[in-house]
């Protein structure tokens, strides 16, 4: 049994609307990265520490980084508090 965390797809269609758009290149499976900071957030691990499941660590601090600036995560927090 894995100990990994994945999002549900109930979760990930619920939170889909707060995602900002894509421009240019595809993102990486949101799902993938977003499971991987709750992950690593959730375990107070480093990010270099995540397991490779969910993909390569400098991506999913990067995702992490821009949309903490973008304040997709209070907009998520706040919705899901309301």
């Amino acid at each position: 049994m894995s100990d990994l965390f994945w999002l549900t797809d109930d979760q990930m269609e619920r939170l889909r609307p707060f995602f900002p758009k894509s421009h240019g290149k595809p993102r990486v499976d949101d799902r993938r990265v977003l499971s991987g900071i709750v992950f690593v957030n959730r375990n107070g691990l480093r990010w270099r520490d995540a397991p490779v499941a969910y993909g390569p660590h400098k991506t999913i601090y990067n995702r992490f980084i821009r949309w903490s600036r973008m304040g997709v995560f209070n907009r998520i927090f706040a919705e899901l508090a309301g």
